[in-house]
């Protein structure tokens, strides 16, 4: 038999949210009483949503609908929100103010990051910075995004708006790394140049990331009739692609390799292995893209495996290294008394 319950925790006799019956709403309020791993939690959710909406992004592209929208901040010079225009479909303008509405969505994950960050005890400062690179983050894509349309989706302007999200994942990712970790000294895994192929590899999955964007601003998915292309030769730039993609590949089997010899451990084998597959899958989706004359729904499902190889490469590069690990308590934790 069990007891009674305990009292519920309370911060100067008010109940706490995160107290609630339901698990759910748990979950949601946990950053204002935030343990490490709610901390994670939170920047893995960050990583998520960050990837998603650079997904849903290059959907925007791929279905025609850059400019669904003709304004910014508005989606019509008139309205905030969708109405009737003569230059745009009502199905294009849905799609793309439905992704702006996303953006609402990826900065509210954010702002839980920052307190979850700021309220965790003890505060840590790599934490909190970590963390307000989000928001920041969100509201220059937000304002970058304003440029995208009022440059009629000039594909500079839209290939930094997938490189700003790149960066904004490597934060966010970089947030759930250190979350789990302690504020010590990094400690190495693996052999010092091990390491530092791990970042070669990294570099060279982004040099790879802007040549894949290189590729889709003068490929013929433009977002809209109206948009500009970049003035190269497609064939040319997409046997460049390919070619950066067997170097990658090259140096993903080099570090799984270097690993294996150098008797790592474990979970920096597996992200090596991991990337690897995302990789090759990657490379299947981009030639039948290729020979089936870029399809949209593959274009799609390329910026996708992108975005999984991104975030795998992220990986590989802190399963190299490590800290003490931060325990896990929170802040209105009582101890416990006999």
């Amino acid at each position: 038999m069990t007891g009674p319950a305990g009292p519920a925790r309370t911060i100067d006799g008010v109940k706490l949210p995160t107290d609630h019956p339901h698990p759910l709403v748990r979950g949601l309020l946990s950053f204002w009483a935030p343990t490490a791993a709610s901390m994670r939690g939170w920047a893995l959710a960050s990583v998520v949503v960050n990837a998603g909406i650079a997904v849903t992004g290059a959907g925007v592209r791929v279905t025609g609908s850059g400019l669904g929208c003709p304004s910014w901040p508005r989606c019509t010079p008139d309205s905030f929100i969708p109405v009737p225009h003569p230059e745009t479909s009502m199905l294009n303008m849905f799609v793309e103010f439905g992704n702006r509405l996303l953006t609402f969505l990826v900065l509210a994950v954010g702002v839980a990051c920052v307190l979850s960050a700021l309220r965790l005890v003890p505060r840590r400062r790599s934490l909190v910075l970590l963390a307000w690179l989000q928001p920041v983050g969100i509201l220059t894509q937000a304002l970058w995004g304003g440029l995208v349309v009022n440059t009629m989706l000039n594909p500079f302007t839209v290939g930094m708006h997938f490189l700003i999200s790149t960066g904004l994942i490597a934060a966010c990712w970089m947030l759930y790394a250190r979350a789990g970790e302690g504020d010590g000294p990094v400690r190495r895994v693996t052999h010092r140049d091990i390491r530092r192929l791990g970042h070669v590899l990294l570099a060279a999955v982004f040099v790879l990331l802007v040549a894949g964007v290189t590729v889709s601003g003068t490929g013929p998915h433009s977002g809209d009739e109206r948009a500009s292309r970049f003035d190269l030769d497609i064939e040319t730039m997409a046997r460049l692609h390919a070619d950066l993609v067997y170097i990658v590949v090259g140096l993903t089997f080099a570090l799984m390799f270097a690993l294996h010899i150098g008797n790592s451990k474990g979970p920096a084998r597996r992200a090596a292995a991991t990337l690897l597959v995302v990789e090759l899958a990657q490379g299947v989706i981009g030639y039948t893209q290729y020979f089936l004359a870029v399809p949209a729904a593959l274009v799609l499902l390329h910026v996708l495996g992108s975005t999984l190889v991104w975030i795998a490469a992220l990986r590989v590069v802190t399963s190299l290294r490590t800290r003490t690990p931060q325990p896990d308590h929170s802040p209105t934790e009582v101890p416990a008394t006999v």
